[in-house]
């Protein structure tokens, strides 16, 4: 396997550069019955599209999703599901002057040790681009787990070194930062303002919240929920780190402070249920679901590709100064919400579906 796959039982492939014909998916797994439109996946890829504020690049691609197969009357088949989004604002010439540059911080080095050859037209393959087809299926994983009562929410937290100070998560959808704060937003946004004033870039965190999770989902030793939720943010573009429930605070505690104990709860309907009073551990105990809010961080790296000088070689090893000035974000975290909600709705649909053979009855 070439590492274009992932899942299990819900299977995704995705396919396409970023300066290619296009961008697409094919899914494979997924139950025949659910209903889904394409009005419901081009909402999620909405999400992410490039050039819906001066924020973000401005490259204008409408990444209008064609369903190929798999999908019919507005019910999934049962078959594989192939997804289209067409590129149309791609400018590789753009690239022509540094294409046998290795620019810092990018995967035209590796890719270039790895293959012997490399689509330098925007990064090919390396470029986030590519998280189209991931937030497509993303869509469907979505409505699937929606069936099983789960719901998930992704928001930035901080932006360079703003940090969000509460959470108000009626205020993420109204602003283009994602931000569930409004009272740094102004900060945020300056911190990006500021970093693409001087041809430079900003990182940033992400969190994400699952709901409705219920306990049991997860494999034993190497397929953990945890070890796949990490797999499937690490596989994001920019990421470098990852962290779940109290994530890398846990080292600073001791047992007593960091263990959730178990007691007797009621929910909203006074049913009944053993869980956890505190959640340090993220919804997540031994690599499976406990039954509490799964809640995981990850941190993305300043854009790569930016337009301030530096130094760099070309193939041959000649060093050389590079200034990428290609259309790209300042800061990706906000558009990187999207596919980070993706990537735990395939995990989350591909663990549902697969433990459903967990037990006999």
């Amino acid at each position: 396997m070439a590492g274009n796959t992932f899942g299990k039982l819900f299977q995704i492939t995705t396919f396409g550069e970023s300066h290619g014909n296009g961008i697409g998916v094919v899914i494979d797994g997924c139950p025949a019955g659910l209903e889904i439109t394409r009005e419901e996946i081009q909402k999620e890829l909405d999400r992410r599209r490039p050039g819906t504020s001066h924020l973000t690049t401005p490259r204008q691609e409408k990444d209008q999703v064609e369903i190929l197969s798999g999908i019919f009357e507005g019910k999934t088949m049962g078959t594989p599901i192939a997804l289209l989004v067409r590129n149309q604002d791609q400018i590789p010439a753009v690239y022509e002057p540094i294409k046998d540059l290795y620019r810092p911080g990018h995967a035209d080095a590796t890719y270039d040790a790895k293959y012997g050859m490399r689509d330098w037209r925007g990064g090919g393959r390396a470029s986030a681009r590519e998280t189209i087809g991931r937030v497509a299926a993303g869509a469907i994983a979505k409505k699937l787990l929606a069936h099983a009562g789960i719901q998930i929410t992704g928001y930035v937290t901080q932006i360079g070194t703003v940090k969000i100070t509460k959470v108000d998560e009626n205020t993420i959808a109204t602003n283009p930062l994602n931000c569930p704060d409004p009272t740094v937003l102004e900060a945020m946004i300056k911190e990006i303002e500021t970093a693409r004033a001087n041809l430079d870039s900003v990182g940033g965190i992400i969190e994400i919240v699952a709901r409705g999770v219920p306990a049991g989902l997860g494999e034993p030793v190497f397929d953990k929920l945890s070890a796949d939720l990490a797999r499937g943010i690490m596989s994001i573009p920019a990421v470098k780190g990852i962290e779940i429930g109290d994530g890398f605070a846990c080292a600073s505690k001791h047992g007593s402070e960091n263990n959730d104990e178990w007691a007797l709860k009621h929910d909203s309907a006074k049913n009944s249920h053993i869980g956890t009073i505190t959640n340090h551990a993220g919804g997540i105990i031994g690599g499976i679901s406990n039954g509490e809010n799964i809640i995981l961080r990850f941190a993305l790296k300043p854009t790569s590709s930016i337009a301030k000088k530096q130094q760099t070689v070309d193939r041959n090893g000649t060093s050389a100064e590079i200034e990428v000035h290609g259309r790209h974000d300042p800061c990706v975290a906000p558009r990187a919400v999207p596919i980070g909600e993706a990537m735990v709705a395939l995990v989350l649909a591909d663990h549902h579906l697969r433990n459903k053979t967990s037990r006999v009855e």
